[in-house]
This record gives C-alpha cells, sequence and structure tokens, in this order.
C-alpha cells in the first residue's frame, strides 16, 4: 500500500525520524491497522526522494519497538497489538553485571571481556573536580546537614525533567526516591510491597537482584523468556504477583521488548485478583546506550494504572563508584512508602548529590553521554569488524545496544570449553549460563557473553584474534 508522509527537509529532526513518527502515529490512531502491508523501504524512498538508508532507518525503529514486522520474502506489515497507549517517545541505568567464570594468568595482562566494565579513561574528571569545588565552598555549610529522606528536591526535580525528555518516564519529582545503588532502592522497596509477594524474574537474568530478593525471603520463581522477553503465559501460571524485567534491553540476552509484549506484561499487571494488586519492576539499567535508530522509550511511560515501578542508575553512564540510583514509585506505593518507610535517611550525601545535580542541570551529563555514545558504538563497531573472524563457527547477536555482544557456538562446545581455552590464551570471557537462576527447558545454547566497554580498540582487535586462534577458528 502507499504512503503519504508528510516530510520537511527544513526542519532539523532527521528525516528518518519523521517518517518514523509519522507511521507510528498512524498504527497508534488507527489509520494502519495490525496486518496491513507497508511499502517497501526502495519504494517508499523513491515515493518520498529520499535515501533507502533513510527509509531503512524508520522501518528499523518501528521493528525494534514492534510496531511493524517483517516477513521474509513478504516485506513489513503491522504488528497485532490490542489497547495501545500513547507514550512519547524521545531522543536521547545499575547493573554490575558478572560472570562466575574467571581467566587464569598468564604471563601477560589478560585481555578481560567483562560485561561489567565501563570507559573511565573518557570520564570528564576536570569537570567533576569543578564542581565538587563549587559544592564544597563556604556558603554551602547546609549541605552537611541531614537532608530530605527521598533525596535533595531540585536533583530529584532534574532526574524527573532528564527522565521524561529522553525516556518518556511520566512522574514528579515527588515520586522519586535516591539511593545508594539498586540494591539499597528493591530494600528499601520490599519494606513498601511487604513480604508476601511471590516475585519472577526473567531467566537468565542479573543476579545481584536475584540474590538480594531472595536475602529478604522472597519466594522467586524463574519465567522462561522467548524472542520478545518475558513470557506472559508462563508469568500466569507462575503466580506471582511482582515481575521483575528489563524491557529496554535484557541483561544478558540483549532483548528489546516489543510494544505488543509490553502490553501483554501491563495487562498481566493489570489483572490482580483477591486484592493482591500486581506491579512490574522495570529495571532500565543501560538505555542510554543504542547505537541504532533511537532509545527505546520505557515501559513506565505507557502505564496509565500506576502498576511500573522503574529503577535507573547513574553507574553505566557516569561510574559505578558513585553509587547514585533512583526509583520512581507510582503513586499509590508513594503513600505507602511515606507510611512505612519515610523515616529512612537517605543513603547518598548532599554533598555527592548537589554535584550529580550540577552535572545534569549544566548540560554536563547529556554532552557526556552523547560523547560516550560516540565511544561505546566505535568499540561496539570494532567488535563486530573483529568478529567476522568468528562468524564461521559462532552467530553474533544482542548487538546495536548495551555494552558486549553474544557469541553463540555452531559446534557444540561447552561453555565451560570455549572459556578454558580462551584462558589458555590469556583472554577472559564469561558463559551465559552463569546468568541462570534456574534450568530452562531443553537447556542453553552455547553462549558466550562478552562485553568491550572497558577496552582500547587495539585491544578488543587483539582479543577477538586470540578468541579465533584459541577456538581453532581457520
Amino acid at each position: 500500500m502507499e504512503i503519504l508522509v508528510p516530510i520537511d527537509s527544513q526542519k532539523k529532526k532527521p528525516l528518518y525520524e519523521q517518517i518514523y513518527e509519522y507511521i507510528r502515529g498512524e498504527i497508534r490512531c488507527g489509520g494502519l491497522k495490525a496486518s496491513d502491508r507497508l511499502p517497501s523501504t526502495r519504494m517508499l524512498a523513491e515515493h518520498l526522494k529520499v535515501s533507502r538508508s533513510t527509509t531503512q532507518m524508520a522501518y528499523d525503529q518501528l521493528l525494534a519497538e514492534g510496531y511493524i514486522e517483517a516477513h521474509p520474502c513478504r516485506g513489513y506489515f503491522v504488528a497485532q497489538m490490542e489497547e495501545l497507549t500513547e507514550v512519547e517517545a524521545h531522543i536521547a541505568g545499575e547493573m554490575e553485571m558478572e560472570g562466575v567464570e574467571e581467566a587464569g594468568e598468564t604471563g601477560e595482562k589478560p585481555i578481560d571481556f567483562s560485561p561489567r566494565g565501563i570507559d573511565l579513561d573518557s570520564f570528564p574528571f576536570h569537570i567533576w573536580r569543578k564542581l565538587s569545588r563549587n559544592t564544597l565552598v563556604d556558603g554551602n555549610k547546609e549541605f552537611f546537614h541531614s537532608g530530605n529522606p527521598q533525596g535533595e528536591p531540585g536533583f530529584r526535580e532534574a532526574i524527573g525533567a532528564y527522565l521524561h525528555s529522553a525516556r518518556g518516564v511520566d512522574c514528579t519529582p515527588e515520586q522519586i526516591i535516591i539511593g545508594a545503588g539498586s540494591e539499597y532502592l528493591l530494600m528499601l522497596l520490599s519494606q513498601v510491597l511487604g513480604s508476601s509477594r511471590k516475585i519472577a524474574m526473567e531467566n537468565p537474568t542479573y543476579k545481584q537482584a536475584y540474590r538480594v530478593f531472595g536475602s529478604l525471603g522472597y519466594d522467586v520463581c524463574p519465567v522462561e523468556m522467548d524472542d520478545s522477553g518475558m513470557n506472559p503465559r508462563l508469568l500466569e501460571r507462575a503466580k506471582a504477583d511482582v515481575a521483575y524485567v528489563m524491557p529496554s534491553h535484557q541483561f544478558p540476552t540483549g532483548i528489546v521488548m516489543p510494544v505488543r509484549r509490553r502490553l501483554e506484561l501491563l495487562r498481566w499487571a493489570s489483572a490482580g485478583e483477591g486484592g493482591q494488586e500486581r506491579y512490574l519492576i522495570e529495571d532500565d539499567y543501560d538505555s542510554e546506550f543504542r547505537y541504532k535508530g533511537k532509545p527505546i522509550p520505557a515501559l513506565q511511560g505507557m502505564d496509565k494504572k500506576g502498576l511500573v515501578i522503574y529503577l535507573g542508575t547513574f553507574s553505566k553512564a557516569v561510574a559505578p563508584a558513585i553509587r547514585v540510583s533512583y526509583m520512581v514509585l507510582p503513586p499509590v506505593l508513594l503513600k505507602r512508602y511515606q507510611e512505612r518507610a519515610g523515616f529512612y535517611a537517605s543513603t547518598v550525601s548532599r554533598i555527592d548529590q548537589n554535584i550529580l545535580y550540577q552535572f545534569l542541570a549544566q548540560g554536563y551529563f547529556e554532552r557526556h553521554l552523547n560523547r560516550m555514545r560516540s565511544i561505546y558504538k566505535a568499540k561496539h563497531d570494532c567488535f563486530l569488524n573483529a568478529a567476522r573472524l568468528l562468524e564461521k563457527d559462532f552467530s553474533i547477536s544482542g548487538e546495536y545496544a548495551g555494552l558486549h555482544i553474544l557469541l553463540t557456538d555452531r559446534r557444540g562446545r561447552t561453555e565451560k570449553e570455549l572459556i578454558s581455552l580462551a584462558r589458555e590464551r590469556g583472554v577472559r570471557v564469561y558463559g551465559i549460563s552463569s546468568y541462570l537462576i534456574h534450568p530452562v527447558s531443553g537447556g542453553l545454547s552455547s553462549t558466550i557473553v562478552a562485553g568491550y566497554a572497558n577496552l582500547s580498540e587495539q585491544d578488543i582487535i587483539q582479543g577477538v584474534k586470540l578468541l579465533a586462534e584459541s577456538w581453532k577458528i581457520e
């Protein structure tokens, strides 16, 4: 079918984004219905007098968010979805991810493809020193007194503005709670939710959150995933009333949850029975880093019933040692927080909060993010180019977002064997099975999780070359 897309080359907004927003709007308002066939990228490009790469980028974004589907040899079609809720997508966060497998020592320092790393060589130390000095002046003595238990009001307002513009999160500063790390915020959340909950988690998943829930005495049940993320049918069968998910970039699988699956999870949450409400905990740990198209809007922005608890962090975007995370509570839970846990003092010093507030309010954070996206994209592309050496024996997935890539072996070798062979050549890699919280039906394919953020491009190239040699790829 033909689509009349009104584009304006004089606008500052990129052409691909204008095409994406128009088609997305037509799908939302019903102008384009489920199963409607879209023109090919070539035909649309010819019709609009733009390059084919422009229309392809628009379609790629629509595919990533689940608005359309690509059928091999047939083309692009509008995806099936119901009760789509409006959420404003804007262009534009704590996962200390771990792998259990360790590489052995060699004569040289090993090349460590850890998914936990970030690039600290690019940290704006001079800016941080200046903001620290601005905070630690005689006129700021009030920062040495105890502050608001939820965090400094100005800081929470700056976070709220950033979340709305960059992630499509709909909240007031009063709904935001600042804490030293996601572990603390999850412990605080347990005071709000109560101890009788059953929590569902994706499998594999972020093991630190799993450990925290277990230490708090919760009944935690693993729910297997399909290509779209947590399986709603299995979630319903689990009889849980809280589900912990990472829809924008699931760790460690790298799955980006499409719109239809997000709607299915929201419907699950709204179907609580017997007075026991259901909630979704959305961990948005590294949503800032997407290298193709625009960042995927947060699930929280689609929630109109107060069913999503949103978690974010500055650990990946700024530095892990800063230990500043934030939680957005729905209004009903905010009232419960104030009654049950409002007396807990903030675990982040007012000094650190003010430094980060200045970092956000004065535009340094946005500039830092833009720079880091460019740096990480260069490393991401470097890894993919180097990984061509591995394509004969490995399928590559999880690309275009986050800070790690997945390598799945086609020759049937075990993760343990692959990790051991790499260790002998002085390279550390990690197996995806180390992130399982329960065996999955049918087992997992042997998959290596390889992070690249903390490595130089030279080390990435050398590390992949050593992997190809150790895994005997000709």
